[in-house]
């Protein structure tokens, strides 16, 4: 048996050599890219590319057949890339993000008009006065109807939760971002103790309904569970559920609301920190009709559509993964009108002064069937 120092000097022997063909690879299929411009063809050839994967796998024998079609994905994604960036100057999305860049003023502001769901005490309005110092908080039904306040110029911002630590995404502000062009311009992770809150005199063992939002209602999953006789109602927000038993006047209902509503609404706290987790974060978005990037931003949002092949969103994640680019958060939606395809929201972290992040933008913005750019910002506790 070769001893293991001697393996490894013929792998770097082997790697060398490698490298030097993989150069001359390179070098190949920029003429190619330069014949492509020449004769107004596409960069992307789907033909070929089956061609090419096909060969391979064939040549590399069974048992690396498919590791073959793994590294030849590869291959061809970054070519596809090195061509691009010979034959296309900035594309307009990356023009977009450097304009933003440049004429955004320099300090976040303090003070603003924004729109949260809900009533007074709701976690987004919670959430809007930790991301501005001085904000004037109009509230709104609907999510929907906090993007179209934004979208009609009735607030400059609007504040919108995306995800919880225990609950996971919520579905319907992704499905939001699909079907409008708002912008993130911050984000906020937020503590959420949640209380269950009664009028003054109830007792545990009075209470027959609880009243709250699906996501807080999920949250709370382990005791509600403990209370199974009592009848759980869902309604818009936490805000409006606790106000909902105030005005009600009974001693039988309860509400699953923060520790401002008991105060906000006169009500008593009969139990504290009924979540599932001590741990349990949301992370709101702030977002904003144009965009906006503010001087230290680090993260990025963007939305984009796949072809229906297998390798697309490996070869995807391939480009994160080359260029250093951490993927903090990857989403599926369902596309709708297209049975079983989806949208895919990726949440990465890079700062905006990295050449890397514009190679991402760039390669994804040209290559991609749908991009949308949904902003850079900066995460806020």
């Amino acid at each position: 048996m070769k001893d293991l120092s001697e393996i490894r000097e013929k792998i770097n022997e082997t790697d060398s050599k490698i490298i030097e063909l993989w150069k001359q690879r390179m070098e190949l299929s920029l003429d190619v890219a330069k014949y492509k411009k020449e004769n107004n063809m596409p960069v992307f050839d789907a033909v070929r590319e089956k061609e090419l994967m096909d060969k391979v796998a064939s040549q590399a024998g069974e048992g690396l057949d498919v590791y073959s079609r793994m590294l030849y994905g590869t291959v061809t994604a970054v070519s596809r890339a090195y061509q691009y960036k010979y034959l296309y100057t900035e594309g307009e999305t990356v023009r977009k993000i450097k304009d933003s860049l440049e004429n955004t003023q320099k300090v976040f502001p303090q003070k603003a008009v924004v729109a949260c769901q809900g009533v007074k005490g709701a976690y987004s309005g919670i959430a809007a006065g930790k991301i501005f110092a001085y904000p004037t908080i109009s509230y709104f039904k609907t999510w929907q109807d906090v993007v179209n306040a934004v979208e009609q110029g009735l607030c400059k911002y609007g504040v919108l939760p995306i995800e919880n630590s225990t609950a996971g995404s919520v579905n319907g502000v992704y499905d939001l971002m699909a079907e409008h062009n708002f912008y993130i311009v911050r984000s906020i992770r937020l503590k959420i103790n949640h209380c269950l809150l009664a009028n003054h005199g109830a007792r545990m063992e009075d209470i027959k309904e609880i009243y709250s939002h699906e996501q807080a209602v999920n949250q709370c999953g382990a005791f509600l569970r403990e209370h199974r006789d009592i009848k759980v109602h869902i309604c818009e927000n936490t805000a409006v559920a606790a106000k909902r038993v105030m005005e009600s006047g009974r001693k039988d209902v309860a509400a699953i609301s923060s520790e401002e509503c008991s105060e906000l609404y006169s009500l008593s706290v009969l139990s504290e920190s009924v979540q599932n987790k001590d741990n349990n974060y949301t992370r709101f978005i702030c977002i904003s009709k144009d965009s906006e990037i503010y001087p230290g931003a680090d993260k990025t949002s963007i939305v984009l559509t796949l072809p229906h092949r297998p390798g697309s969103l490996y070869q995807v994640l391939a480009r994160f993964f080359a260029l250093g680019i951490n993927i903090i958060k990857l989403e599926s939606r369902p596309m709708q009108n297209r049975d079983f395809e989806f949208m895919f929201y990726f949440d990465m972290s890079v700062s905006v002064y990295d050449g890397a992040f514009y190679d991402i933008i760039e390669q994804l913005s040209r290559e991609c069937e749908y991009f949308h750019y949904l902003g850079s910002y900066t995460e806020v506790m």
